[in-house]
């Protein structure tokens, strides 16, 4: 029997049907807070996008800026594999878990796993279980395959990862796994988080900058240590730090932020907000 994990934020983060998702998707990259046009995927594209971060609140909040670090892979071409790293808000299953097997279902279609990629990535790796309970209940994964799906359909395998562990070993563990095995292959790795969460805006631009700037320094210590010494409560920053280990291994050139925005921004409401950041790794 396929396995298939069925959705468990259509309707509540995002649309639940697959006409009206789509058509949210869009308004996300028309925003006058997101990238203000619709992406057209480059075919021939560079292939030089290693990486994102990419936010994870409902989209009317988080998806204008999320469409931010689409709209840039769109320009790059079509990657055949993503390996998306979410944190674990739930606090089910393995300590850093993944699906190795079966198919992920949104209101856009069905996504499959990469299972050879899926079980390299435990082999290269001591601490990473195959455990589906932590994605049962889990949004911060999920939410990035619609955009996804929006820009190639379901062409394209994934290697989801839940992350309850974050700490820097954990994640640095992670990264070298994951950049063994996306080396082989047409890869990029998304990582999923959230910013500081319900502090003010002054408070949480203040804050999110320090740790955006470790972030495009990629210096993934820095990062660590600046969540810690500001109490910056970035909620993915598990998958952050991976990604960030993924990518100096990957020789990624760079790490741009591509917006950065809060939910003040979106509803004017500038007393409790939480940041969003888009940022692409490049080769």
């Amino acid at each position: 029997m396929v396995k298939v994990r069925h959705p468990c934020q259509a309707g509540a983060f995002y649309e639940a049907r697959s006409e009206s998702l789509r058509h949210q998707i869009e308004k996300c990259f028309l925003s006058r807070l997101g990238p203000g046009k619709l992406p057209e995927v480059n075919e021939a594209g560079p292939r030089k996008v290693f990486g994102l971060v990419c936010p994870h609140a409902g989209y009317m909040f988080s998806g204008p800026i999320a469409a931010h670090s689409y709209y840039r892979l769109s320009t790059d071409g079509k990657p055949d594999v993503v390996f998306l790293f979410g944190p674990n808000h739930t606090g089910l299953g393995s300590g850093v878990a993944v699906m190795n097997e079966g198919f992920w279902r949104t209101p856009l279609g069905d996504v499959e796993i990469d299972r050879e990629a899926a079980d390299q990535v435990v082999r290269e790796s001591r601490i990473v279980d195959v455990d589906d309970s932590a994605h049962s209940l889990e949004h911060s994964i999920e939410v990035q395959l619609p955009f996804l799906q929006y820009l190639y359909g379901s062409e394209f395998k994934i290697v989801p990862i839940c992350f309850l562990m974050q700490d820097l070993s954990s994640a640095g563990e992670v990264g070298e796994a994951v950049a063994k095995v996306a080396a082989q292959k047409n890869a990029i790795v998304i990582a999923s988080s959230d910013m500081t969460h319900y502090e003010t805006q002054e408070s949480a631009e203040k804050k999110d900058r320090k740790v955006l700037e470790a972030i495009e320094a990629m210096d993934e210590a820095r990062f660590y240590s600046t969540v810690e010494a500001y109490r910056v409560t970035t909620c993915g920053y598990g998958p952050i730090g991976a990604l960030i280990r993924a990518a100096k291994i990957s020789r990624a050139k760079e790490a741009k932020l591509l917006c950065y925005k809060t939910s003040g921004d979106v509803i004017g409401d500038y007393s409790s907000v939480v940041g969003y950041a888009a940022v692409c790794f490049a080769k």
